[in-house]
Parts: C-alpha cells; structure tokens; sequence
C-alpha cells in the first residue's frame, strides 16, 4: 500500500522522535520522507532526486542499492538469518573476524557489538578490566581515561564519560565516570600558539604532563585518529597520533583508537591508523563496515590484552558484556561482501585520487566571505561558517545559519548536514568525481545565497 506524503508526514511527526533533532522546531518544518536509493542518490517520498552528501551518516561506501551487496544479503538470509554467539560460533562472523585481523597487524581478537558506541564502550570496559584482570591491588586507582578537547565517541553512557563535547555531554555529567582531558591540534583556532607543528608540540607536551603526573590512574588514552568527525572536522596535523602512542608506550598507558567515522577508507587508507604506522592496543570500528546496509560495529585488540581475560572459572576474569545480535550472520555477510568489494574496486586508491580533485574544487568557497575555514582528510569535509574572518567569530545559534544553507542545498538537490557551525560534506565513497563536483556548485550557491542574506 502507498501513502500520500500527508498522511506519512502526520504519522512521522506524531509518533517518531529523531535523533540529534530539535523536534520544535522539526514539526514547523515539512520533513525529508526518503523512499529508496541507488547509487549515489536519494529519492524521496515525492519522487525529488538528491545526492547523498552525508553518506547516510558516514556509512554508505559503494551507493544505494548495490547488486553485489545486495545478493550477498540474500543469500545468506536463505541459511539463516541469526543465531547467539554466546557460546557458539556461526560463520560470517569467523570468516570476518579473520578478514579483519589481515587488515590489523598487531592485533589478534575481534568482539562484535552492533554500533560505534557499543563498540567504544566495549574498549573502556576492556581497558579497565585488563589492570584489575592482572593485578586488583596494584592497578586498583586505573580508573581514568584521557581524551581530546571536542572528542566524541559515542552516546552510551561510558562513551559520553570519555567526550568532550560540552553542548552534547554536559548534561549527563553527574552521571559520568572519570576522564582528564586534554587539548586537540585545532589549527584553525589556535594561531596564538604557532604554526602546525608548534601546536602539535604544545598538545603532546600538555598529554605527557598529565600521563606523567597520573600514569598510576590511567587505564588508557582514546583518540580518533586523524580526524575528530562529530567537532567539525577537525584534522590532525601529521605526528600528532604517532605522538600519542609514543606517549602511551613511554608511559605505560593502552591506546584506544576509534576508528568508527574514518576507517573503511573515508581519509584515504584503510584505515586513518595506517597514514601514521601507529598500532593500538584496542580499536573500534563501525559505520563504514557493512557499506551503509547494516548495524555493526566490531571491539578489535591485541593478544595481550586478551590473554589477560583468560583463567579458570573462579578466578572470574571472564568479560561479562555481550549483545542479543553480537556476531549476527546477514550483518557479517555483507561486511565480508563489503571489504571484498572495496578490494575488487581498488576504493581506497580511487578516494585517494578523488579527494585530491575534492581539494581543488572546494578552494572556490572561500571566495564566499562567510566561509572561515575548509578542512578536508580523504573524503571528510568540513566548511566552517564564520560572521566576521578577521575574528573567526561565529553567528548566533538562534540565527541557524548552518540549517537555513542545508535546507537551501537541499532545494537544490543536495542533502548535507551542520556540526555547530560547520557544514560537512562527507559523499559516499564511489561517487563520481562529476557528482562531487555538481554537489560543490550546490554548495557554493547555497552559502552564497546566505551570504547576501545576512548582508
């Protein structure tokens, strides 16, 4: 049966509750009611056609609808859709487990969950674990987790206690555990400290202050490697990470890396952790994993790690935390379709060239006064709106600038989504250098028009 948009802009507004979203002022809005995909577009209820600028929220590697993907999810829903993986094993999830290992060297074991949260979550509970798994007394103050100014790695309750972003954490702050943070490589906003590398200096100096003063509290230090995506896309100039695990060797720390929004080729490698030759204790991967088709998220660690979780029955050092749809067979089908598929069609080494094309089409932005700053890693982009650029002082929030150019863009065929005030631009990872080009030109007509508004 099919439903007017009416009727289905009604039900949506009377009985869903959107993430991220101020439903006050969503409901005086006439919704986006998207229908189907192919490639690198979107179709909504009405039959407008856009490009996905937002790769469906980072996920969608090789477009809507893809028929290689697609038979890999029916066939393995003919054997089986789902069975536990508490205490039995199934098969796509051995076979991508083993696939993920090749693509990790260094790392050793795989546990499954089904979001990047999770995933994260799963890393600080493994963190914290292991100290008081190999010595409850002497580890028994590793309670604490350092992180980034502006890091975001999640919205459980243990991945909000390790973010740093204020508008969004702040109000859980009495339920959250310890965390001791430390200043990211802003570049942008922080002139007053030099050039890239003095600020890269200037933020390991300040880690290593707090890693030598509180190393005995310090289960573990979590970044995002390269790229802090939910701030604003903040780029990480090069030997920051490399940096950071020097730093956590030097003093004894695990390095958690979360992979969740680069990995699966969104900067240009595989992985973000590959650019630097930096090797983690606990990574956590998600989003890009089954190319935008399903949820999973995968917990991957070393063998010393995990050989601290091993001992006898009551010596309880099992880890207790699992999920209903842990290791789920159609989820790990298509992650293994997914990964094969990016190998066959050389991705990686296609985004690389695509995001050098990206770079040179995006420098007309700036020849739009609003535009402050362009960030850009692989094919992650973030356009940061500013009132004056003289002072890099952004408009008022009650202003809504950043969702007036969305919601322009969209008009014009483009769907894209703010951070604060940076718009980002993260295309599915196969679409064509003629799409990103068409998408820039909407981008630049959609912020100009904005330009001549608040002038």
């Amino acid at each position: 049966m099919r439903y007017s948009y009416e009727q289905l802009e009604q039900w949506d507004k009377e009985y869903v509750w959107h993430p991220f979203t101020q439903m006050k002022t969503y409901v005086q809005e006439h919704p986006l009611i998207i229908e189907r995909g192919s490639g690198s577009y979107l179709f909504d209820v009405n039959g407008n056609k856009y490009l996905d600028g937002y790769a469906s929220l980072w996920v969608n590697v090789h477009g809507h609808n893809d028929p290689e993907l697609n038979e890999a999810l029916h066939m393995q829903i003919e054997t089986i859709a789902h069975s536990t993986l508490l205490g039995s094993a199934n098969v796509p999830s051995i076979l991508l487990a083993k696939k993920l290992v090749e693509l990790w060297p260094g790392l050793s074991k795989v546990f499954y969950s089904d979001t990047g949260a999770a995933a994260v979550e799963i890393a600080l509970k493994i963190a914290y674990q292991y100290w008081q798994n190999i010595d409850p007394v002497r580890y028994a103050k590793k309670t604490a987790f350092v992180s980034l100014r502006e890091a975001y790695h999640g919205d459980t309750i243990g991945a909000v206690s390790v973010g740093g972003m204020e508008l969004y954490h702040r109000i859980f702050q009495p339920l959250l555990f310890e965390r001791i943070e430390v200043p990211s490589p802003y570049v942008y906003r922080m002139s007053e400290y030099g050039n890239e590398q003095e600020i890269v200096q200037y933020c390991l100096q300040q880690l290593e202050h707090v890693l030598a003063s509180e190393q005995e509290r310090v289960a573990a230090v979590i970044v995002e490697p390269l790229v802090q995506g939910a701030a604003g896309i903040i780029t990480h100039p090069r030997g920051f990470l490399k940096g950071v695990e020097a730093l956590c060797r030097r003093y004894g720390v695990l390095l958690i890396c979360d992979e969740v929004a680069v990995g699966f080729g969104r900067t240009g490698t595989m992985f973000a952790c590959e650019q630097e030759q930096v090797t983690p204790d606990i990574v956590c991967l998600g989003k890009g994993i089954t190319g935008g088709y399903l949820p999973l998220a995968a917990t991957l660690t070393t063998n010393q790690v995990y050989e601290a979780f091993l001992g006898e029955a009551d010596e309880n050092k099992t880890f207790y935390h699992g999920h209903t749809y842990t290791g789920n067979q159609l989820s790990c089908s298509v992650a293994l379709k997914n990964i094969e598929l990016m190998e066959k069609r050389q991705l990686v080494e296609n985004v690389r060239k695509k995001a050098e094309f990206l770079a040179k089409k995006l420098e007309m932005l700036y020849e739009l006064p609003i535009v402050g700053d362009i960030r850009q890693k692989g094919l992650m982009t973030g356009i940061e709106i500013v009132q004056d650029r003289n002072t890099k002082e952004i408009f008022p929030r009650s202003e809504m600038i950043e969702h007036r150019i969305i919601l322009e863009a969209r008009k014009r065929g483009l769907i894209i989504r703010p951070l604060g005030p940076v718009l980002t631009f993260i295309p599915v990872l196969a679409m064509t250098e003629e799409q990103m080009e068409t998408a820039v030109s909407i981008l630049f007509d959609s912020i100009a028009e904005m330009a001549k508004a608040v002038r």
